[in-house]
């Protein structure tokens, strides 16, 4: 670990993880509830850290980081040529994880917090929703694994 994201995890501590914005569809007259190939859709994820950023609430003299966390799934027909025709549902969400500072943090620790630990925090709550949400439109049942963090090749923005 390296000494950035030990310092971050000294200083913030975890205060909420709510959901931002939900989408979830089905697409070009796709029915799972009676379609016969459930099987041979394949599974597509998504899980981005879009942002972060430090707040601070006017009521309160503390400051907040607050992580913005882009996770989906999708199931994809791969009969189907057209990448715009091939998707046939989607569930998407955006989560924020908000953390309280302990003291002020330099960008470099935030931003490797943001890429390398936020998304513990975040994933199971994930987890349920996308699997009560598949139950929901009579998708096939998903079981994420317990733990994923996001593969962020850049750093975040802040």
């Amino acid at each position: 670990m390296s000494a950035y994201l030990q310092k971050a995890k000294d200083s913030l501590h975890i205060r909420d993880v709510y959901l931002r914005d939900l989408r979830s569809a089905c697409f070009d007259g796709f029915d799972p509830k009676y379609a016969d190939d459930l099987d041979s859709l394949e599974v597509q994820t998504m899980h981005f850290v879009r942002r972060s950023e430090v707040v601070q609430l006017d009521s309160q003299e503390s400051l907040l980081f607050r992580v913005f966390i882009l996770l989906g799934t999708r199931w994809v027909d791969p009969r189907v040529s057209s990448e715009d025709h091939s998707t046939q549902a989607m569930i998407e969400a955006e989560f924020v994880a908000e953390y309280a500072m302990g003291e002020q943090l330099e960008k470099d620790c935030l931003d490797e917090f943001a890429l390398r630990n936020a998304s513990y925090h975040v994933w199971p709550y994930w987890r349920e929703l996308l699997m009560s949400q598949c139950t929901r439109m009579h998708l096939p049942r998903l079981v994420m694994p317990t733990t994923q963090v996001a593969q962020n090749s850049e750093g975040s923005e802040s």
